[in-house]
């Protein structure tokens, strides 16, 4: 096996919106896996002070920051949502930062194994070759419809419009090596969880024996 994730085994957890990524992020935190959230990422690079706050003045002008000097994150998602060009324009700022930071991340965080969070690691395509396996979480469509309006305020076209932007269902089952099914309770992920767990514990260890047989 490749070792990726600044050279220890590595983890790509994806899902749509509203498929409860961020709930099985914090489970596999609680069993020692070190979590790298790349929209916790793009919130603190766009925020105040960011790193990439004056590339996106320079790019898009001054309406696209706020008076605290954060990106407008609503102006933004409305003005890049069907600008394509835009958007592409915004991930140039944000993704080579987003990458440097998860990479200085996973080789600094403690943890049995790094667990990328990536809402969007399908769409990218680059994240196949950084991760040693692809874990996604899935529930039907209608439960990430009801769970996002229920969170966010959100109209149900407004959802749906959000889910056509990425990939499909199907398309991303098809790119899993592991799913977890969140179509229950929290309770109901603990033993995928568990499971999952116990076996990423093992392809460590299988590992750690291929590149030295004395450990």
């Amino acid at each position: 096996m490749t070792r990726h994730g600044a050279g220890r085994f590595s983890i790509g957890l994806t899902g749509g919106i509203g498929s409860g990524k961020s709930a099985v992020a914090d489970m596999f935190a609680a069993r020692g896996a070190a979590i790298i959230d790349t929209d916790v990422l793009a919130h603190r690079l766009t925020a105040p002070g960011g790193d990439a706050i004056e590339a996106i003045r320079a790019a898009f002008g001054d309406d696209f920051i706020t008076a605290d000097g954060a990106m407008d994150r609503a102006r933004m998602r409305n003005h890049v949502f069907a600008a394509p060009d835009e958007k592409r324009r915004l991930e140039a700022i944000l993704h080579p930062r987003i990458r440097a930071e998860t990479e200085r991340a996973a080789a600094e965080l403690p943890g049995d194994y790094v667990m990328f969070v990536v809402p969007l690691l399908i769409e990218s395509g680059a994240w196949r070759e950084r991760v040693d396996r692809i874990l996604v979480v899935d529930c039907p469509e209608e439960l990430q419809v009801a769970r996002v309006m229920r969170r966010s305020g959100l109209t149900e076209p407004q959802v749906r419009a959000i889910m056509a932007a990425q990939v499909s269902r199907a398309t991303r089952l098809a790119a899993a090596d592991d799913v977890i099914r969140n179509d229950a309770d929290l309770a109901a992920l603990v033993p995928q969880v568990e499971q999952l767990h116990a076996r990423y514990l093992s392809l460590c260890s299988d590992d750690d024996a291929t590149v030295n047989p004395h450990l």
